[in-house]
């Protein structure tokens, strides 16, 4: 495998104010007191023995503890992260309620050379954001995705 992969679903909604869609605050200790450029949709690792799409979907399930809503995807394509990572995510329309997500969890020696290993969950808390308020949170290669998602939700010039 080249590089790291990575695969994930942006949900949708339509909201008050306009289209929302549903982001995760990244766990563990590092992330804890970060908030702008610390969300990030639903995504995981995968490698050469699963599709993207396969690996999106298994993600969400993982990282939110609730099923992939019914729905068709949206393909948005890929960015590359500062860190290099590859992430490819497809956009869904559904809907979700935030209290009902139970997180999945990853192991971390923490403190650091402590010996200790401790439980984190992988996003600390989900939310829905209007897209301006999504810019502002999304980890910033992610952003793409948002302005992506805007141009399949708008109508084509006349």
């Amino acid at each position: 495998m080249a590089g790291r992969q990575s695969a994930g679903i942006l949900l949708h909604r339509d909201g008050a104010g306009g289209v929302e869609v549903l982001l995760g605050h990244m766990g563990g200790p590092f992330w804890a007191t970060k908030d702008a450029g610390a969300w990030s949709l639903p995504k995981g690792e995968y490698d050469d023995a699963e599709t993207p799409e396969d690996a999106a979907r298994r993600e969400f399930t993982e990282e939110l503890g609730l099923p992939v809503p019914d729905g068709d995807l949206v393909e948005l394509g890929t960015v590359r992260q500062s860190g290099g990572k590859t992430v490819t995510a497809w956009a869904l329309r559904g809907d979700l309620d935030p209290a009902a997500v139970v997180p999945g969890t990853f192991a971390l020696e923490w403190p650091p050379r402590s010996g200790r290993l401790q439980e984190f969950p992988e996003v600390d808390r989900v939310e829905w954001f209007p897209l301006d308020v999504a810019r502002e949170k999304i980890v910033k290669a992610q952003a793409a995705f948002l302005d992506r998602l805007a141009a399949t939700l708008s109508p084509p010039p006349e």
